[in-house]
């Protein structure tokens, strides 16, 4: 309890930047491998799909994490997850923003995903305010998850109901 306590603590001004300042860091260079990957698995099933593989793929492994851990009764560590989650969503929406400017960097080609995708779909001139949108729902999730592992860290959430009540409720009527 005292570590998950720390940690949440150590959380909130992540969580914070996150929301407010978000730019490129060290998680995101774990995203990238998982990003590089899901253009690997998805290669087989046209550009399309690998284009997207990208995204999928760094969106997968924290959201696959999370609900591993949910499945194992380890609700905070898979709240953490969540946030982790909601910060590739961010570095997704980002990714995701530059594909009309195309100033990032490009790892494993010369072929920006997002510009690819959205130059297809003719909503190249809106990467901004989808990016800014997506950043926004990132930013939620990231404050109800951590929300939601700070309140089983310190407690704030109702004890579980065991039933008692409801079967005392229905004997009284």
């Amino acid at each position: 309890m005292v570590l998950q306590r720390i940690l949440v603590a150590a959380l909130v001004p992540y969580v914070t930047w996150l929301v407010f300042a978000y730019h490129w860091h060290f998680l995101d260079g774990v995203n990238l491998l998982f990003h590089e990957g899901g253009h690997v698995v998805f290669w087989p099933f046209g550009m399309t799909l690998y284009m997207l593989g990208g995204t999928i793929g760094q969106l997968f492994f924290p959201a696959a994490c999370a609900f591993h851990l949910w499945r194992q009764d380890r609700e905070f560590e898979a709240w953490v997850c969540g946030i982790w989650l909601a910060e590739s969503a961010m570095y997704m929406g980002e990714y995701l923003g530059d594909a009309k400017a195309m100033v990032l960097p490009l790892v494993g080609g010369d072929t920006h995903d997002w510009h690819w995708l959205l130059s297809r779909l003719g909503l190249v001139d809106w990467c901004g305010p989808i990016a800014w949108v997506i950043h926004a729902l990132a930013s939620l999730l990231a404050i109800a998850c951590l929300w939601k592992a700070a309140s089983l860290a310190f407690g704030w959430a109702p004890a579980e109901d065991d039933g008692e009540e409801i079967e005392v409720a229905r004997h009284r009527s």
